[in-house]
Order: C-alpha cells, then structure tokens, then sequence
C-alpha cells in the first residue's frame, strides 16, 4: 500500500508541475535563432537577417507589447516577415492588440504580411464579420506595412534577390478531421510559377501542405497555424495540433532537405484551446547565408 501511495503522490506532483509550466510558458516567449545557407544568397551579401512571427491571436507581452517589439528590433533585421493569424477572427473580439504591435514594425525594417485562416475567414465572411478585416488592413498599409495576399514581390536584399510570395488557399482546407489533395498546379493557378533565380520564399499559413510547397518550388517555406503542437515531446515533435492530429511532421522546427528548408513557428499566442507544455512560444529569426557567408557570421 506504501508503493502505491507513493506512485500517486508521484504521479499528483508530475500533474502539478505540468499545469504550473503549462501556466509559466504562457507568460513568455523565446527568440528561437536558425541559419539556412543557400547559393542563391550572394557572398558579398554576408548575412540576411529575417524575422519571423505568426499566430499572435492578439497576445500582448508587456505593456502594448512592448518586450515583443524590442525583443524583434534587438535582431536588426532586413526584413520581417507574418505569416498570418496576428489577431483573433471572432466576431466581437476587437484587433486592437495586433494591430498596435505590427503597425509598429515597420519602423524598424520593410515588413510583408500574408493572412492567416483567422484573417481570410474575416476578409471573405463580411456578413458576418463586417469591415474589421478591410479596416484592420487599412490601418496597416498606412502604416507602411505590404501585403501578400496571393500575391508575389521582388526584392534585393544587400544585393541578393529575393521573391516573396503568400499563399492563401481556400478555408476548407482548414477543416478538422479532413485531408485536401492540394496539388502544384492549385499553387500555381494562385501565385504563378515559383522563382528560379531567385530566393523563393513562401509564406503560406498551414504546413500541413509543406511537400507540395517543396514540389512547387520554394526554397523556403514559413508557415505557423499549428502552435507548437499544443504539447511537445523534447528533442522531437509536437504531440496534437489545433485540428486534433497527432505528431505532425511540421509543428514547430526547421527541417531542412537538400537545398529547401521548411519553419514552422511555434506562434506567439493562443485562442480557443489554450494550452503549452514545453512549447515555448517564439519569434523566430532566421539567417539566409551563401556559399562562403560563415566568414561574414
């Protein structure tokens, strides 16, 4: 009887201590740091330095945000760049969080923002949502942030050329318990032909299609939508998305394969189901290096 009080009591602390870092990582972030070296970067470019973020879902770190916004300024980016979600589509649930944190952004470096299913879903539902979404888009492209909605832009970079794109596909691709034969050919008909000379970035909200973005031709992909995986397994993967699937290839990492790559953030905040267990939440920050760029790091 001794043994097996001791087991409870064991099992009662190892509880207990999950739903304190369950509470204790909902209160923080981490800037989580990668390196991708690429030939298309130019040598003479030394380093690109990019910012990442995804899925806010209006979390504030900070009075009006201000730890997150150091927190990115302090990385000296050439570029930041969304991958949607930064605010919560409900209807009721004002965009005011999001909106004050990223319309400050472009002070620091050019900032490109591709929607997020809680984005499209207010864009294309206006009889439900209204102009929340037109008005929140508004605010920011006076503010100097570019968006990708569907849509392809050509930069140079300390004199490396990059294309950017952000894919939006349809929401019912977003369902639960559902599988979508997204192929290339639907990317293609959405943002054309993926660069070949050129860096091929690709902001495209839900990983689950990650193969076919590597298909289509991005050299990099950025994608989110699934924080974290709600509850990770250290050293290897997360364990449940937001859509209830278990251990998703890409939940909260950077996967590399041959010359592609493939970041998923962890995200920034939460909605609906808020729950992190060794699963920080994290701006991610990404270095783009050439052939001969370790000797500029």
């Amino acid at each position: 009887m001794r043994g097996i009080g001791m087991l409870i009591s064991a099992m009662a602390a190892a509880v207990g201590g999950c739903i304190a870092e369950m509470c204790r990582e909902q209160k923080y972030f981490q800037v989580t740091k990668y390196m991708f070296q690429t030939e298309k970067v130019s040598s003479a470019s030394g380093k690109i330095k990019i910012v990442f973020l995804s899925d806010q879902h209006n979390k504030v770190y900070g009075n009006k945000n201000k730890i997150l916004y150091e927190s990115v300024k302090a990385e000296k980016p050439d570029l930041i760049l969304i991958g949607g979600d930064m605010l919560i589509g409900k209807k009721g649930v004002l965009a005011e969080p999001a909106l004050d944190f990223v319309r400050r952004l472009p002070l620091i470096c050019p900032v490109y923002y591709a929607n997020g299913n809680h984005e499209q879903r207010m864009k294309e539902r206006t009889a439900y949502f209204g102009n929340t979404y037109h008005e929140y888009k508004e605010r920011l492209l006076k503010a100097g942030v570019h968006f990708l909605e569907n849509e392809t832009v050509h930069l140079k970079i300390k004199g490396t050329a990059l294309c950017i794109s952000g894919l939006e596909l349809p929401l019912y691709t977003y369902k639960k318990f559902q599988t979508f034969p997204i192929k290339k050919e639907d990317i293609r008909k959405r943002i054309g032909t993926a660069a070949r000379d050129e860096l091929q970035i690709l902001l495209a909200h839900n990983p689950a299609f990650s193969e076919i973005y590597k298909e289509w031709g991005a050299d990099l992909v950025l994608a989110g939508h699934l924080h974290g995986g709600l509850v990770r397994v250290p050293g290897f993967r997360g364990i449940i998305t937001p859509q209830l699937k278990l251990f998703p290839k890409y939940s909260g990492e950077m996967r590399k394969d041959k010359n592609q790559a493939v970041i998923v953030s962890r995200g920034l905040g939460m909605h609906t189901i808020k729950i992190r267990l060794f699963n920080k939440a994290e701006v991610v920050s990404v270095c783009l290096y050439g052939p001969d760029g370790k000797n500029h790091l």
